[in-house]
């Protein structure tokens, strides 16, 4: 019998298609997002080259995305799943359904590992994280009231040092009379005035000098309560620990740029990438998911053109 196929057999191909040639099949690619899974691969694995990456699927899990990444380098093939992004080798881990739960399952481990309300957060948070982690130290070996007691001092520290960030990172304007610096009430008070104006930010503000003012009352109460226990402590802890992330929210909304909608289409589909080719020594840039809108210094003009932006696998 012949091995020949017959004319009317359909015959698939042993030969994977190059890396290199997988670019031209593409349809509407998403370079800003490849350049940073470029940047993570290449920083991970130094001694490789990447030759093709493209996105496959994004996943929502618990209300956050997981987008997933199929690179292929000079020496293997990775998934690549955000956020934040970790890379998985194909050969060890060929499912990409196992790969997906694996990570998602990571990454709430590793967040629950961290204490504060982001232990990854440098400058200038580090005093008021290792307040709080004090503050949970303190919690997980008390027993009499006047341990308990201990935490509501900590955990006032804790606020003091928060305050203390905030006085030295916003600018109030002028004529605004300062309070004391352990006033912290009042400073809340000025603080959100600034970071949440007007009136499409009253009930934000609103909420937050609340929740600001009577997260304050709650941990003077615990200091000075001697009947101080287990669980007035633990809500005081979480009261404070939800507390600083609205503020590190508000302050980093303050510090980025204050692009958020795009100027060509509106969209709030504003995504933040890093170049390390922007002179001097890399900087961030912003698109837009919808029209593809860049403030690339290099290529931005060319996106608001509509030509895109040059594909940069090879940088």
């Amino acid at each position: 019998m012949s091995d020949k196929p017959s004319e009317d057999e359909c015959v698939i191909h042993e030969h994977p298609v190059p890396p290199q040639e997988l670019a031209r099949y593409r349809s509407n690619p998403d370079v800003d997002a490849e350049l940073d899974v470029v940047n993570y691969i290449h920083g991970q694995a130094q001694d490789e080259t990447v030759q093709h990456v493209e996105r496959v699927k994004t996943e929502y899990v618990m209300g956050d995305a997981y987008e997933v990444w199929d690179v292929v380098t000079d020496k293997n093939r990775w998934w690549v799943i955000s956020s934040p992004m970790n890379l998985y080798l194909q050969k060890y881990f060929p499912s990409l359904d196992y790969t997906i739960s694996f990570h998602v399952g990571l990454m709430m481990r590793v967040r629950s590992n961290q204490r504060g309300p982001d232990s990854s957060d440098p400058q200038p948070f580090d005093e008021v994280s290792r307040r709080h982690e004090q503050a949970h130290d303190l919690q997980v070996r008390a027993v009499e009231s006047e341990d308990y007691q201990a935490v509501g001092m900590q955990l006032r520290e804790c606020l003091l040092a928060l305050i203390a960030v905030m006085q030295r990172r916003v600018e109030i304007h002028e004529g605004v009379d300062n309070p004391q610096a352990a006033n912290f009430i009042g400073w809340a008070e000025i603080l959100m005035n600034q970071l949440c104006p007007g009136e499409a930010n009253k009930t934000l503000r609103q909420y937050l000098k609340g929740a600001s003012e009577k997260t304050w009352q709650l941990v003077s109460w615990l200091t000075h309560d001697r009947h101080a226990n287990k669980t007035a402590s633990s809500i005081a802890l979480h009261a404070v620990d939800v507390l600083i992330g609205h503020y590190v929210l508000l302050l980093s909304r303050d510090r980025t740029d204050s692009t958020e909608k795009c100027p060509l289409c509106s969209s709030r589909d504003i995504r933040t990438h890093f170049d390390i080719g922007i002179e001097p020594d890399g900087a961030y840039y912003d698109t837009c998911g919808a029209c593809r809108w860049s403030s690339h210094p290099e290529y931005g003009l060319e996106t608001q053109e509509g030509e895109g932006p040059p594909s940069r696998l090879e940088a």
